[in-house]
């Protein structure tokens, strides 16, 4: 295992010195990692009304305290899900959270951003990484878009893009541009503005002019392609905006498995279809259940409609197994950056018992297997001495650590950049 997992590594040599700057010689050293470079993920929607306020009620205002009843409840619901690092008592450093233009903008010219900011920051204060989900996309969309011709929609959408990608910047870094292209063009279930104009103009010109609008409002960007069709009309869609100069940084891979676990072979065959593009792959929307199976029928998901869809013992057990497993795989494989569980605690979207955490926020199996497995068995914990110059040599898994020196503490980055840090402790 420590073979196949060598590039999560990486070595630095740490010079340690007192704060008069003499060598901290011959001392003994803690050195606890406190991130990974890998980002765990789980969606953060909950956040944006948690921190913000419910539509139409006050926020708070940007750069003030929450009130304690809403600090409350966002520890009790997420604060289990995140990381260690910053007080909270989960494994997971990465969330999505939710653009979708209409519910974000249910009335044009009046976006969701007060409420949106304040569940993004909430995350920042934690040192939560964040992804905005999605920019483009035919389901969810604005109804007020239909008032337009293709034209005028093509061009609204595009000023959406631009303005809410530079609106966030330096606080979401991180899009989902355009989602589920592959039957945009074909998708029937309803009108909507964005299918419209995706049969006009077409799936490549649009993904082009959506990613190079994202492009413009914030050059730094990571720009995600993300679908749920893992067939071969994936990667043939892939491979014609590449050729087109489409600014694609990553591929996005949804894998929502209500109807079962897709297995370990599975998951190594898209591993090794959608790698073979050089590209970094995120796992972006992963859900494993750990209550009764979706029936094999249902083609599209959201037509398995239920009141309620509880969580049992044993699918705990089984949703324990095939997530560790499902999250080892993705772990070992060197294009994979992020995985993200969608819904962190139950009965969210289509009332799925998918979470980390049930319905009352106690945690399953799965969290606990993970929470073990990400910071035990794949973080870097170790005393050490420094030698008679202060010094310290490190192999550890990537990602943020603090070293301690009797009652001082200091903190560097792990990322295979630089092979030496001088600290002050």
């Amino acid at each position: 295992m420590e073979t196949k997992l060598k590039h999560r590594k990486a070595s630095i040599e740490l010079h340690l010195q007192k704060q008069d700057g003499i060598p901290a010689a011959n001392q003994e050293v803690k050195i606890s990692q406190k991130n990974h470079q890998f980002l765990f993920g789980v969606g953060g929607f909950e956040a944006v009304e948690l921190a913000g306020g419910k539509p139409g009620t006050s926020s708070t205002p940007p750069g003030q305290p929450l009130d304690p009843e809403r600090e409350k409840h966002l520890q009790e619901k997420l604060g289990r899900l995140y990381t260690l690092s910053k007080g909270g008592t989960g494994f997971n450093n990465f969330a999505t959270l939710p653009f979708y233009i209409g519910r974000y903008e249910p009335v044009e010219g009046k976006p969701d951003e007060t409420r949106t900011k304040a569940g993004a920051n909430w995350f920042k204060d934690r040192g939560i990484k964040l992804k905005g989900h999605p920019l483009c996309w035919h389901t969810v969309c604005a109804d007020w878009l239909m008032n337009y011709d293709n034209a005028t929609i093509l061009k609204k959408v595009i000023e959406r893009i631009e303005r809410d990608v530079s609106t966030y910047a330096g606080l979401i870094d991180m899009w989902d541009v355009i989602n589920e292209v592959v039957i945009m063009p074909i998708f029937d279930k309803y009108d909507n503005a964005i299918t419209r104009i995706c049969k006009e103009y077409g799936q490549i010109p649009l993904v082009k002019q959506v990613f190079e609008a994202a492009k413009r409002a914030n050059p730094n960007a990571i720009l995600l392609l993300n679908d749920f069709d893992m067939s071969k009309d994936y990667e043939i869609l892939i491979e014609k905006c590449l050729d087109a100069g489409i600014p694609i940084d990553v591929i996005g891979l949804q894998s929502h498995q209500h109807q079962g676990y897709w297995g370990a072979e599975k998951v190594n065959n898209i591993l090794e279809r959608f790698s073979r593009f050089g590209l970094p792959l995120h796992f972006t929307e992963n859900t494993i259940i750990s209550g009764d199976i979706m029936p094999p029928h249902i083609v599209d998901l959201n037509d398995w409609q239920v009141e309620e869809w509880p969580t049992t013992p044993e699918g705990e057990e089984r949703q324990a197994k095939e997530l560790t497993e499902m999250y080892e795989i993705l772990f070992e494989h060197p294009k994979v950056e992020a995985i993200t569980t969608w819904s962190g605690g139950d009965d969210a979207w289509l009332h799925a018992p998918a979470g980390f955490l049930r319905v009352d926020n106690s945690e399953k199996p799965s969290h606990t297997v993970l929470k073990d497995k990400i910071y035990k068995e794949w973080a870097t914990n170790l005393t050490a001495k420094t030698d008679a110059n202060g010094i310290v040599k490190l192999e550890g898994y990537k990602g943020d650590y603090e070293i301690l020196l009797e009652n001082n503490s200091g903190y560097f980055k792990l990322d295979g950049k630089d092979n030496k840090a001088v600290i002050r402790v």
